[in-house]
């Protein structure tokens, strides 16, 4: 098994260079926040990177000027604390989605994130069959527009204190209570590793809930390469063996130059 420095100096030319299309690649905006969105979505184009996610409405025309898509949009919801679990929110969450899914649509898009909501309190079965009940509202209108909605597996250890979302077998639950292959999870690589571990194991064992990758390095959410501990050469093969031909977003917070890191973080995933 390679190093990650072996996987570097394998790819020495990280820019433009052609990659091996196992993996669909995205990267979240969020994490570059200083560039604006029309030099880093030429930037993006130049590493191989077809998707910049996690953007609403307003900067979709920016990525289809470079002929990039959305893999995961954002632009509706009441943001991570506040989500399906709370009842009293359901009708405004549902209107907010309803709202997006036309919109959704006429941009060519096919998924939305979602999240659970903050325990506050509640037990997770009664959080799980509060979320399902929203969630079955919106099925019939997301399966009509051929929309996903996606709920983010979030670590409640470190990030995200009190998030309920917080374990796939959770979130697996709660897609068999919606029964709608129209809601799927978002598995957090670095969230879910600071939760449960077993990210592999875990992968192949729940693959068929999951819609949607994100990356980053354990511990601190920066660059996924050797001073880090996990190997992700090898969570990206797990995740090609499971027959997954969605994407897989950089999420982390570059220590370095950030372009230069997204680069590498790209050749790092894009297993041959």
């Amino acid at each position: 098994m390679m190093s990650i420095s072996e996987v570097f100096a394998k790819n020495e030319s990280v820019l433009g260079a052609k990659l091996n299309g196992k993996i669909n690649h995205s990267v979240c905006k969020w994490c570059y926040g200083k560039i604006p969105l029309d030099t880093f979505a030429q930037e993006c184009k130049k590493i191989g990177i077809t998707s910049i996610e996690l953007l609403g409405p307003e900067d979709w025309p920016t990525l289809k000027k470079y002929g990039l898509t959305c893999a995961l949009p954002n632009g509706a919801g009441m943001g991570i604390e506040k989500g399906f679990n709370d009842l009293a929110l359901h009708d405004e969450l549902v209107k907010s989605y309803e709202d997006i899914f036309p919109k959704l649509k006429e941009a060519g898009y096919k998924t939305v994130i979602c999240f659970s909501g903050n325990r506050r309190g509640m037990s997770d079965y009664d959080g799980m069959r509060n979320c399902a009940v929203g969630l079955r509202r919106l099925m019939p209108s997301a399966e009509k527009h051929g929309i996903t909605m996606i709920m983010e597996l979030l670590n409640s250890k470190v990030n995200h204190r009190d998030y309920m979302c917080d374990h796939t077998a959770w979130g697996a639950g709660l897609c068999e209570m919606v029964g709608s292959e129209n809601f799927k999870l978002l598995y957090d690589i670095y969230h879910m590793s600071i939760m449960e571990g077993d990210v592999i194991a875990t992968i192949k064992q729940y693959h068929k809930y999951i819609g949607h990758y994100h990356t980053g390095g354990v511990p601190g959410r920066n660059e996924i390469d050797e001073g880090q501990e996990l190997y992700y050469p090898a969570i990206m093969k797990a995740i090609v063996e499971t027959g997954f031909n969605g994407f897989v977003a950089q999420e982390f917070i570059p220590k370095r130059e950030p372009l230069a890191s997204l680069a590498q973080c790209v050749k790092i995933c894009d297993i041959a």
